[in-house]
């Protein structure tokens, strides 16, 4: 009895050793009013090129927090912004590159069957102090290239404040 109570203790003892600290992690995010700020200033790019779009911002786990939609962009271009901006935060790169890195007979390229993966360049992780606090997306330019342009304008108005 005594040697199967002796792995127990030790078991407990080592699980309750752990810390608090130990135990949780600690993560920033955007607020509300900077996803906010990115994606109009993204937007009012957007339409400086003559250009109709959608944008979308997501938090660190690929959740919505934001969503603008020009009134003559597509009907596509929401889901399409939501899920580039889904995929720059679920893989931590730009969608533009990630379609390079996905193209067919890539070692990657299986990748895209997964749902809500947009393998088309718009898409851009939002990132400070190396860590990753949420994506834009941007859908409705002419082309990924112009739609990354966008994103990127989103992203360079709320850099200053994202230093830490």
């Amino acid at each position: 009895m005594i040697q199967r109570i002796a792995p127990l203790v030790l078991i407990l003892a080592l699980a309750g050793g752990a810390s608090a600290q130990d135990a949780t992690f600690q993560t920033k995010t955007l607020t509300p009013e900077t996803a906010l700020k990115a994606a109009q200033v993204a937007l009012e790019f957007c339409r400086k090129q003559g250009y109709q779009t959608a944008i979308a911002v997501v938090d660190r786990s690929g959740v919505l927090q934001v969503l603008l939609r020009d009134r003559y962009a597509g009907a596509h271009t929401p889901g399409v912004a939501t899920d580039k901006a889904w995929t720059s935060a679920s893989f931590k790169t730009s969608t533009l590159e990630f379609a390079k890195e996905t193209q067919a007979g890539r070692p990657m390229s299986g990748i895209r069957d997964v749902p809500r993966v947009i393998a088309a360049g718009g898409g851009l992780p939002i990132e400070a102090g190396g860590s990753l606090l949420g994506a834009i997306g941007v859908s409705g330019a002419p082309g990924g290239e112009a739609d990354e342009a966008c994103a990127r304008a989103g992203i360079k108005a709320i850099a200053d404040s994202l230093e830490f």
